[in-house]
């Protein structure tokens, strides 16, 4: 604009400054808007075209002098709001952060800290959902105006848009989890159905569910299936009962498999609640063998229960809760009358992901639980208003559709750090090349550890510290145990060789 500073706004009007005088908005017309000086007693006028970035007149005179001083204030306060809108952060730190560069020349014409704190505060002042429970228009539609809510009534609210259920169906492996802490008091959980777009798993719908019973589960996925004919081939969820149900009636035809990392919670909450975790810190062998049993979900299928009765030989009997515990919510249990055993609680398929590392499919919800993490540090509270979360969806949503944008162009907009990828395709050949039957008692707990110690380096740093000095302290005995049993079946073949 010739002379003259970008429009701002002075109580929602848009202003221009121009040498001093400040003007606001009178009208618009069908080719230009008029703005008139902002002292009332003043007639002056200037005139721009309709967006408000070209004077298309010189300013008539004024009555009274230019007060260039007061221009920063009025800066002062439009940035302010402007952070206060977009922003979660305390009133102090926007006040603070918008003084960095306040000329100090203009100090005289400061507005005092408390009318800007109230200033504040007013502008973050939310609307409400109205007398049926309705959401306000405003968190109806994103930020880029299209429709964002799907389904809307006491029991379920699910936000989400055309695009995201488009990109949904194209894609063929669904994530999805519940988080607890951000939920309004209302719902019970914020419940999430993400998909993986090149090597970025996405969030694409949001739901506020009631209750975490599989009705609860069923209704929301019956809204989404309702919107077209998705034909997904996976799904990842955690171990509630639940949505283990849920999924088996809605999804009967797709692979459902549980979180890596949440079984690895639940078996750390298992040695907690059995009293081991002093014998944990405190033991090495023991300590091993525990991650030696989370490690069998890198074994093929057929070899689990081989492999989890070798690794109930190296514990010692004060571990017996902790193995039945394994037993009968993963493993197998023994029937105590005739042979078999019983079916656990969980099948070997849910928490089996042997399958997943070869086809090099991601095995844990780790990046759900950034998404959760990422909306609950915005939202700053516990349990904030179902607007407040509304909004921080509809934020999450917005940066979302940036990274889906770029991931459509051919961008990677989430590159993995090289050690870790190297550690991933360690892990995807130890997996492929695992053959249980072929190999002796020592070699296949040696591989069922290492297995287990790059998954350690992966998700559970914690616990490379204990892994690396338990080898680096029994690096020469194991190498040496290694080597013999190598040279033992070379000698056993030589051996079957002549004899054959």
């Amino acid at each position: 604009m010739s002379q003259s500073e970008q429009p701002s706004s002075v109580k929602g009007k848009p202003t221009i400054f121009h040498e001093g005088y400040i003007y606001t908005v009178e009208r618009t017309t069908k080719t230009k808007s008029i703005f008139r000086c902002k002292n009332r007693d003043c007639k002056a006028r200037c005139y721009t075209n309709l967006s408000m970035d070209a004077l298309l007149l010189l300013p008539t005179s004024h009555c009274h002098a230019p007060q260039p001083d007061s221009v920063p204030a009025i800066q002062l306060k439009n940035e302010i709001k402007a952070h206060a809108d977009i922003t979660d952060g305390s009133t102090s730190t926007i006040i603070h952060s918008a003084l960095r560069t306040y000329p100090l020349s203009d100090a005289v014409q400061h507005p005092k800290n408390e009318p800007l704190m109230l200033m504040i505060q007013r502008q973050r002042t939310t609307e409400t959902v109205d007398a049926d429970g309705r959401l306000p228009d405003k968190l109806r539609k994103t930020y880029r105006d299209e429709g964002f809510i799907l389904h809307e009534d006491k029991k379920l609210i699910i936000f989400t848009k055309k695009t995201n259920l488009s990109i949904l169906k194209q894609n063929k492996h669904w994530f999805a989890d519940g988080t607890f802490k951000v939920c309004p008091d209302d719902y019970y959980q914020l419940f999430t159905l993400h998909t993986m777009m090149t090597n970025a798993i996405t969030p694409l719908v949001y739901g506020l569910l009631i209750g975490k019973s599989a009705e609860d589960y069923n209704l929301f996925i019956e809204k989404v299936l309702e919107q077209d004919k998705f034909q997904p081939k996976s799904i990842m969820t955690d171990f509630e009962t639940g949505t283990i149900k849920s999924v088996k009636d809605m999804l009967p035809n797709i692979l459902h498999r549980g979180c890596l990392f949440h079984f690895s919670q639940a078996a750390w909450q298992q040695v907690q609640s059995k009293g081991l975790t002093t014998k944990y810190n405190e033991d090495e062998v023991f300590r091993l063998n525990v991650k030696q049993l989370t490690a069998l979900t890198f074994v093929p299928l057929d070899q689990i229960i081989i492999g989890f009765d070798l690794i109930c030989d190296q514990f010692d009997d004060d571990a017996d809760d902790l193995l039945e515990y394994f037993e009968k919510t993963c493993i197998d249990e023994p029937k105590r009358r005739g042979t078999g055993r019983k079916k656990p609680q969980f099948d070997h398929k849910l928490w089996n992901i042997h399958g997943r590392v070869v086809a090099t499919v991601p095995r844990p919800n780790n990046s759900v639980e950034g998404s959760h993490n990422a909306i609950a540090n915005r939202a700053a509270i516990s349990h904030p208003t179902i607007v407040k979360l509304g909004e921080k969806i509809r934020r999450s949503q917005s940066k979302f559709e940036v990274d889906m944008t770029k991931i459509l162009q051919g961008h990677d907009i989430k590159t993995k750090k090289a050690c870790y990828r190297k550690l991933d395709e360690r892990i995807t050949r130890l997996a492929s090349a695992f053959d249980l039957t072929q190999l002796d008692q020592f070699k296949k707990i040696w591989q069922l550890t290492l297995l287990f110690g790059l998954f350690s380096f992966l998700f559970f740093p914690q616990l490379v510290h204990y892994y690396v000095m338990y080898y680096s302290q029994n690096k020469q005995i194991l190498t040496h145990q290694f080597l013999s049993f190598n040279k033992k079946e070379e000698l056993i073949k030589k051996e079957d060789a002549m004899n054959g």
